[in-house]
């Protein structure tokens, strides 16, 4: 099976995993359809990268499972599983002086070599990214919001099925941000390198970036998902206030959902606000 439309990319099932002899997940259900932009939120230490993790294949489960387009991770060999998932990982760093466009080159190397195909792929994904521009320039020489942009752009040049992105608009000011999440939903839409269906998940901690670009959240507290739905059925002030930790409030305005923390208000009654740090 390598999945439809009607056959969801990837199913995790009863997924508990453990980092340092500790449970992080603890049996976690989720599923990724075609053509769908899944959201990961939630506080700090909740478990999505640890999740996300799990879900490309780079950590096992302790029990549990996740097959990928029918198939458990054991099943595939390395280039097979970079042909079915592609993932940006929130540290996009690169080491060596290697010039923009050799970056995104690399997201090429797990299919057969094509030159004209693959520099066409590659300038499509600089374009898409807004970094075409500056293709032979030397990554180390780019801020953090531009080697993020590259990263987001090799990801995308691997053609893959199922894009795992990891917090990828962290280190991008809100324009970038934006035009990253466009990008998201426009490879949620697209077919991959066989014409199949495709969708991405996404760890995000701009919760407003959530609600605008996810078909679907799921909302992880303490490493359990909390529910997942629709942003208007997973984004209600009682439900972020107690995930949070802080009082949330949720309006709509001209159909979409905003969402704000409210100022002070979840501080310790009494605790000064202008005292200096130690």
């Amino acid at each position: 099976m390598t999945g439809t439309q009607d056959t969801p990319l990837l199913v995790a099932d009863s997924v508990t995993a453990e980092l340092g002899g500790r449970e992080i997940l603890h049996g976690l259900d989720l599923t990724l359809n075609c053509g769908e932009v899944l959201g990961l939120i939630g506080p700090n230490g909740a478990g999505k990268s640890t999740l996300l993790a799990v879900l490309a294949g780079d950590t096992h489960p302790t029990t549990g499972s996740v097959t990928l387009l029918g198939r458990d991770y054991h099943d595939y060999t390395p280039r097979d599983a970079a042909r079915a998932r592609a993932v940006m990982l929130q540290d996009s760093t690169v080491s060596f002086a290697h010039l923009v466009r050799d970056v995104v080159e690399m997201g090429r190397a797990a299919w057969p070599k094509d030159p004209g195909r693959d520099a066409g792929i590659v300038d499509a994904c600089l374009a898409e990214v807004g970094m075409d521009h500056m293709q032979h320039r030397e990554i180390t020489t780019l801020s953090g919001g531009e080697r993020a942009r590259v990263a987001l752009a090799r990801v995308m040049a691997q053609q893959a099925r199922c894009v795992m992105l990891d917090e990828p608009t962290a280190a991008m000011d809100i324009g970038h941000q934006e035009r990253t999440m466009h990008s998201a939903h426009r490879v949620a839409a697209r077919p991959g390198e066989g014409g199949e269906g495709r969708g991405v998940i996404v760890v995000l901690h701009d919760l407003n970036l959530a609600a605008r670009y996810c078909d679907r959240l799921a909302l992880l507290c303490d490493g359990r998902i909390v529910v997942v739905g629709t942003p208007r059925e997973v984004c209600t002030s009682e439900r972020l206030s107690e995930v949070y930790r802080w009082p949330v409030s949720v309006s709509e305005v001209d159909g979409q959902l905003w969402i704000r923390p409210t100022p002070g208000a979840g501080l310790p009654v009494g605790q000064p606000d202008n005292q200096p740090f130690d």
